[in-house]
């Protein structure tokens, strides 16, 4: 009886439902082929075998016990990225079917979808990035990376989300953070992690970067947490609020873009001015310095 309410329910809201553009088509294609395959928007399952490389299947007792312990770790020691990352794979829901569904209905984010590119040091050529003009986004993301000391390479395999296709969407959020950050232009520290978070939020809706949001400034002295809510919350809550939603965007594809151009057509601006651990003047010239080195190179 509830499988023919069900399929009556269904039958009026296609019959009630406009002609679909095609992005929206793409969208329900895609949903009803996941349907058809058994595995359905869902981030939690019954699975018993790995779906992918790296999948460890939970159970419902263990998805919310595996939550708990990680958000107490995540607390206790930030330095656990293995238990932020469980944290935001255990808490994800229905957030991460919407963002693959954002995704669709873009055409670049449906080229993502498709290609599945991955962020790694294996998958990007720094030497070529450097080559590229000043203000192009590959050479600002070089100096940005040089900046904060930082590589492509420190982020976490998802593991416990069934649907690999969610999971993609997943690691995809992950390995493009510090993309985030350079066209946010935030170093990484505490504070401005932290403003980064209130903008994922508000960018895309994911419960980890809430919980990160609403803990994490206890981390912070009085003076960087009044710092916080008063000018880089703001900011962060109606920048990322209005700015395209960024999981859409095919990074790899803009290299060679104007940074600034990317940022008025993403409707992103700069938050107030933060503390940065290296002057972009040093960065600038390691970069160079690289740059150097490779023309030397091919010169000889």
């Amino acid at each position: 009886m509830s499988g023919t309410r069900t399929s009556t329910a269904s039958l009026w809201k296609t019959l009630a439902t406009p002609i679909l553009d095609p992005a929206h088509l793409a969208v329900r294609q895609h949903r009803r082929r996941h349907e058809l395959q058994g595995t359905g928007p869902r981030t939690r399952s019954i699975h018993t075998k790995p779906a992918y490389d790296g999948h460890i299947p939970l159970s419902w007792f263990e998805n919310a016990f595996l939550a708990v312990g990680s958000a107490f770790m995540s607390l206790a020691d930030p330095r656990r990225g293995d238990m932020i990352a469980a944290l935001g794979e255990t808490t994800a829901g229905p957030s991460l079917p919407r963002l693959r569904d954002r995704m669709l209905e873009n055409p670049e984010g449906r080229r993502v979808l498709k290609e599945r590119p991955r962020v790694n040091s294996s998958t990007i050529d720094m030497n070529k990035l450097v080559q590229y003009p000043e203000g192009s986004f590959g050479r600002e993301y070089v100096t940005w990376l040089e900046r904060c000391g930082v590589t492509p390479d420190t982020r976490e395999p998802v593991h416990y989300i069934d649907d690999p296709e969610l999971a993609y969407v997943m690691q995809r959020y992950r390995e493009c953070h510090d993309f985030y950050h350079c066209i946010c232009n935030l170093p990484v520290n505490v504070e401005s992690e932290l403003a980064l978070k209130y903008f994922e939020f508000a960018n895309l809706g994911l419960p980890m970067t809430a919980i990160s949001a609403l803990f994490g400034p206890l981390r912070l002295t009085p003076q960087k947490r009044a710092r916080l809510f008063s000018e880089y919350v703001p900011w962060a809550l109606k920048c990322g609020g209005s700015a395209q939603s960024l999981i859409t965007v095919y990074w790899e594809a803009r290299w060679e873009q104007n940074i600034e151009d990317m940022k008025k057509e993403f409707g992103i601006w700069d938050p107030p001015e933060a503390r940065w651990s290296k002057p972009l003047s040093e960065a600038r010239i390691a970069a160079e310095k690289r740059l150097a080195a490779i023309q030397t190179s091919n010169v000889a």
